[in-house]
């Protein structure tokens, strides 16, 4: 895709208008940088998807790409969701040793 400055044009309604896989979309939304970010992203997943696909159907290769998207998704879903049950039992842990550090200073003095 060429530059997407050059690409993106915001119109006075607000729209932003972004090209993927040669098909043009005016989207709505209040950053039109992260709007373009994210145009570029599903334009490179469908062109990936279309270099290693035997099909040239615009609506397979979109479903193919998404599939592609939502794994991405749901693999980082699952690191994030084991990284926050850590710290949520760090945490935890942290809380009762303070707890009782506190508790024996109560006591001591």
């Amino acid at each position: 895709m060429a530059d997407t400055r050059e690409n993106q044009l915001t119109q006075s309604n607000g729209s932003v208008r972004v090209e993927i896989f040669e098909q043009a979309y005016n989207l709505r939304g209040s950053d039109p940088e992260y709007i373009n970010r994210l145009a570029e992203y599903v334009d490179t997943k469908i062109r990936q998807v279309a270099q290693q696909a035997s099909t040239v159907d615009a609506t397979r290769l979109a479903v193919l790409a998404a599939l592609n998207i939502a794994d991405e998704f749901l693999v980082l879903k699952k690191k994030y969701d084991s990284v926050s049950g850590e710290l949520n039992q760090r945490t935890s842990h942290l809380e009762g040793a303070l707890d009782e550090i506190l508790a024996e200073s109560r006591m001591v003095g």
